[in-house]
């Protein structure tokens, strides 16, 4: 079967981000398949060219098997018009080259399923379009509710125009899909609303690869007798919550909390006003590094004695969510501190970590400081339980089997 997937910021396995379809689409392709997928070359997190050359329009990459098509689209700095103007030139270049793809490239051939991913609905159009010229099943993937989320993160009024327009083209894809895959584990409950057959949604959460952590288990710490390291790794956006850090920070370092340090790994729009913040505040016991690979995460997350999920407070966390990082904290078997009710649920359940209001900087700090002072062997058990729970329900090839079940539409 041929899979091509459409999802503007897909990224591969030597960049930074979240390489979902990457990691499925090989497991997929070790199974026989012959997966595509479309993606920008203009990489969202560092805001730079990352693939092609300032001749190129697009290529094809094969990265392990996997044919990315990197295509040219609008560079940008700030979430401004001109980042409108990326997504509106990811979508009619994708289509125009996915319509004479089979002939500019003949080793990629005519898809009999293709996905729609709905980082934004207008790469999912542009799937909607290819898949209709091809005659081939069409499957949309949710992973933000458009244009639920921009509303209850009051981006959008209830009564903008623009939200309605995004209201039409949402339930247009759900009515127009052979199959609705999730990523939000509460989404169902939301999509049914619009009168949605629910027997068509399937839930596919994000995972983690963890032969990527097995390669380097050897470099495995359990702490440093001089530092505690708590670290972040992921976006530094407007909903990251990553004042709340810093302010947490700032009290552990009034309280004399010298050995307790923060690692921020990553970058984003918020990045620079975030070390402005650091140096105002002269905080000493945090340090911002450059995004990694995602070959090069599991080296990382197995440095720190404890991992950071934060994030603001929206009312679209009661639908949940399925963070990359998250899953990649727990296949490092690291204990979490996790200020998001997006992933509350889970984590609670799980028992991996420790919960923290979103927003209490205090909080925070004291749970910092309950995690610093527990026992090692206190802090394992805890990490281990993470750990176990993605080996059964979160690594790619579980992840993988039930994408398999949902492409093959008659099963």
């Amino acid at each position: 079967m041929i899979l091509w997937i459409f999802n503007h910021y897909a990224v591969a396995p030597d960049m930074s981000g979240g390489t979902r379809h990457y990691d499925l689409a090989s497991e997929l392709v070790q199974r026989g398949y012959k997966v595509a997928i479309f993606a920008s070359s203009f990489h969202h997190g560092s805001r730079r060219e990352m693939k092609l050359t300032s001749g190129e329009r697009w290529k094809v990459e094969d990265i392990n098997g996997v044919k990315f098509v990197w295509i040219k689209t609008f560079p940008y700095q700030y979430n401004n018009w001109r980042r409108m103007l990326n997504m509106v030139s990811y979508m009619l270049r994708a289509w125009r080259i996915g319509r004479k793809l089979t002939r500019l490239s003949p080793d990629i051939e005519r898809p009999d399923v293709i996905i729609g991913s709905s980082v934004h609905p207008l790469a999912v159009l542009a799937a909607v379009w290819i898949a209709k010229h091809y005659g081939a099943s069409f499957i949309v993937e949710v992973r933000d509710l458009w244009p639920q989320t921009l509303v209850d993160m009051g981006i959008l009024s209830d009564h903008h125009p623009l939200k309605y327009i995004l209201a039409l083209l949402e339930k247009y894809f759900y009515k127009r899909a052979d199959r609705i895959i999730t990523l939000p584990p509460k989404a169902v409950d939301y999509i049914i609303k619009l009168d949605i057959d629910p027997q068509k949604i399937v839930w596919i959460p994000n995972g983690v690869n963890l032969d990527r952590f097995t390669k380097v288990n050897d470099l495995y710490q359990q702490g440093n007798s001089d530092v505690f390291k708590i670290m972040y790794v992921g976006s530094h956006g407007p909903s990251s919550g990553l004042e709340t850090l810093l302010k947490a920070a700032k009290i552990l370092q009034n309280n004399g909390y010298n050995d307790i340090n923060f690692i921020l790994v990553g970058d984003g729009s918020e990045k620079a006003k975030l070390i402005e913040m650091k140096d105002k505040m002269n905080l000493n016991n945090v340090k911002f590094c450059d995004p990694v690979p995602k070959n090069d995460i599991p080296r990382k997350l197995l440095q720190a004695d404890a991992l950071l999920h934060i994030e603001l407070e929206f009312m679209c966390s009661k639908y949940g969510g399925s963070p990359n990082k998250i899953f990649d904290y727990m296949g490092a078997g690291k204990p979490i501190i996790y200020a998001s009710n997006f992933v509350k649920d889970m984590l609670d359940e799980i028992g991996c970590g420790i919960y923290v209001a979103p927003g209490d900087y205090q909080a925070l700090a004291n749970a910092i400081i309950q995690l610093y002072k527990m026992p090692v062997e206190k802090r394992m058990e805890i990490g281990l339980k993470g750990k176990e729970y993605v080996m059964q329900y979160h690594d790619i090839p579980v992840l993988a089997d039930k994408l398999e079940s949902c492409i093959n539409l008659n099963s």
